[in-house]
């Protein structure tokens, strides 16, 4: 007998498997439909939620597994909100993020408190939380700023700082309006959400870097568990936040925040990271907000559309009004500006999870409730409309300033050994000095010298094969690598004629500090590339994973500022710490260091360094001793002997700094004989 065709699905759907591959279909045709029509892609997958959803088309049922993962992305977005957070510039300007966020918080709370309370006639407490809901706001368009490369931008970075002010001042209001009409309204309570918030700053922002730092020591290899650790991290944080009665979403964006250094720009984890935000959770959460609008409100009786008219007219004006202000007293330009409003004005989840406490308080009515579902409709449109316009221009002037394409995209030569830890590091290495700035591929090169023992085609081979796995890790942090295999009695000898045939323009080698000394300063083959090439090269010995990284100590012999290739190894510190998010330590020997600071302020790229002065060199390896740990990183910047800068202590320095407890340092060999290349490192006047 035939079986019987199973029947068509009843709508909405409510089996598993079609229910997902529906929202897997939506996050895929939903951007590139709305794309075509010149606006940002999540708005599509907002406004098919919404078209799906219980409210329109009861396609698919707004069940507790969407709501599930629709909590899930909200916590990753902010999450990765708190982990692209410059800290390094909060730390230096703290008071950028502090303007903004109670900006942006204090101007609608105020305006919105005294509009609602006199028009629509609330009483104090609903009004006070009404205007709570409309002064804090979601990043709806951070995937926006992230795509287009802005979010290290001094106006982003305060808006992304500025979230910690205004969603924690709207917890704090709702609690303490929950408290007042339930008749709790004590000094107990002031100091329970006070407690709540100084123990999940000190828990997560003490504990989960230490943790973190030795985890990935100790399991840098396993990449996927590193990626797993941090999901632990990520909603431990915002576990503990719920625990405390505060939001989870505040314990996500502490624990990006603690993670920030310690997961790298450019590196395959944070790209592990942002792949799986969003191609999957972030697109759940958006496709949760948009099953929440209710369209039907549109039709729900002339109330509505008042109320709603006067939140969404209030929030516009006050959110653009506080970034007017902003931007006039921080001098920002005009995209940083309307960067700042786009961001700000964007509403979710965590508005309408404030409103349904009002209602269920009784402090709201229908109308009020379903005012503000629209207010998530209209924000879910402009907010995205706004920054996705804003964000280019920004991006736009930023790609004008940046001048010479190397300087911003290095074409990095990486000569491998067949030491697969050392391979990893210095891959990574590699990885962090690019950044997510450009596309020049990372050249990784294995020469291969003949063998009478072994067929050399078969040592091809082999080689070939390591190296079709290192690319596997290129594409995991999508950085292009092309790899060559060369053949070649004289190993330099192919280093350096496969740097001139691929244009490189820095040369990146591993050195092994427990080989013979053979020659010089670090056996044959280095010391040999460093003869036969003017480029600039970095000798690395990498004794920890370079993500873990705390400090930089960077040693600078006196007359190393007269070398022609002076400011571009100052860049590739200054590089370097910026991607990790570490702070320099100049060592300036015989020299002054008032002269280097200023040498190293004209140098693009920002990072806050300090300077001391080393009178002789016999202070710099006791000094190194006594102030550098297991985590830290020495780069030394030491011109090739003969050069302008060379001393005669830096023959001996490299075999010193191995046996030191970092175990990790970077020499830096100034480009020769090129001072007009270097100077497209200086900061355009």
């Amino acid at each position: 007998m035939i079986a019987p065709l199973a029947a068509v699905p009843d709508v909405p759907l409510e089996q598993p498997v079609l229910v997902f591959a529906m929202a897997m279909a939506i996050f895929l045709v939903g951007p590139l439909l709305v794309k075509r029509l010149g606006q940002p892609g999540i708005v599509g997958i907002v406004i098919f939620g919404a078209a799906v959803g219980p409210g329109a088309l009861e396609v698919v049922e707004h069940s507790d597994a969407i709501e599930l993962l629709g909590e899930v992305g909200l916590i990753y977005l902010l999450f990765t909100v708190g982990l692209e957070v410059d800290i390094r510039g909060f730390r230096e300007a703290p008071e950028n993020a502090a303007l903004f966020g109670l900006a942006s918080f204090f101007i609608p709370f105020t305006v919105g408190t005294a509009t609602t309370y006199v028009v629509l006639g609330l009483d104090i407490w609903a009004a006070l939380l009404l205007s709570a809901v409309f002064a804090s706001h979601t990043l709806l368009a951070y995937p926006i700023v992230n795509r287009l490369g802005v979010t290290k931008n001094r106006a982003v970075a305060a808006v992304f700082g500025g979230i910690l002010f205004t969603d924690t001042l709207a917890l704090v209001v709702l609690a303490i309006v929950t408290g007042a009409v339930e008749g709790e309204l004590t000094v107990w309570l002031f100091a329970q959400v006070f407690g709540a918030l100084v123990v999940l700053f000190g828990a997560v922002w003490f504990v989960v870097p230490t943790v973190s730092r030795w985890f990935f020591q100790s399991f840098s290899e396993e990449s996927y568990f590193e990626f797993l650790f941090v999901m632990v991290a990520i909603f431990a944080a915002a576990s503990l936040a719920e625990i405390l009665e505060l939001d989870p979403i505040l314990g996500a964006f502490v624990a990006g925040l603690a993670l920030n250094q310690l997961i790298p720009t450019g590196g395959t984890l944070m790209n592990r990271v942002e792949f799986v935000g969003n191609a999957f959770f972030i697109p759940f959460f958006l496709l949760h907000v948009g099953m929440l609008v209710d369209p039907g409100v549109i039709l729900d009786g002339l109330e509505t559309l008042q109320i709603a008219a006067l939140v969404v007219g209030i929030m516009l004006a006050t959110k653009a009004a506080a970034a007017w202000l902003v931007a006039e007293i921080q001098g920002y330009t005009v995209p940083e500006r309307n960067v700042i409003f786009g961001l700000s004005t964007g509403q979710a989840a965590a508005a309408l999870a404030i409103t349904l406490v009002g209602f269920e308080a009784g402090l709201f009515g229908a109308p009020i409730l379903n005012a503000v579902v629209l207010m998530l409709l209209v924000t879910a449109l402009v907010s995205p409309w706004l920054t996705e316009r804003a964000a280019t221009n920004l991006a736009l002037e930023r790609e004008a300033g940046q001048g010479d394409d190397s300087a911003a995209d290095p074409n990095i030569l990486l000569p491998l050994s067949h030491n697969a830890e050392l391979q990893q590091r210095l891959l990574e290495l590699a990885f962090i000095i690019k950044g997510d700035r450009g596309s020049s591929p990372v050249h990784v090169m294995t020469v291969v010298q003949p063998d009478g023992s072994i067929p050399t085609e078969a040592q091809v081979a082999e080689t070939n094969e390591e190296l079709e796995g290192l690319a596997a890790e290129g594409s995991a942090a999508e950085v292009p690598i092309e790899t060559e295999t060369r053949v070649n009695h004289n190993v330099a000898s192919g280093i350096t004629q496969g740097a001139v045939e691929v244009e490189a323009n820095q040369i990146i080698m591993g050195w092994d500090a427990a080989s013979t000394f053979r020659h010089r300063i670090f056996g044959s083959i280095i010391d040999q590339v460093l003869e036969r090439t003017t480029l600039p090269v970095l000798i690395s010995r990498l004794g920890h994973p370079v993500n873990t990284t705390k400090r930089i100590f960077v040693v600078v012999p006196i007359g190393a500022d007269h070398h022609e290739g002076f400011y571009e190894a100052v860049h590739i510190a200054k590089r370097i710490a910026a991607s990790l998010g570490a702070e320099l330590q100049v060592l300036v020997v015989e020299g002054s260091a008032h002269q280097f600071e200023q040498l190293f302020g004209l140098v693009e790229e920002d990072a806050s360094a300090e300077f001391d002065e080393l009178d002789d060199w016999g202070r710099l390896l006791p000094t190194l001793e006594r102030e550098a740990e297991d985590d830290d990183l020495i780069v030394t910047i030491s011109p090739r002997r003969g050069d302008v800068g060379w001393h005669d202590e830096l023959e001996d320095l490299p075999k010193r700094l191995a046996e030191m407890p970092p175990e990790s340092f970077i020499t830096i060999h100034p480009r020769q004989g090129e001072p007009e290349y270097d100077r497209q490192y200086l900061r355009l006047e």
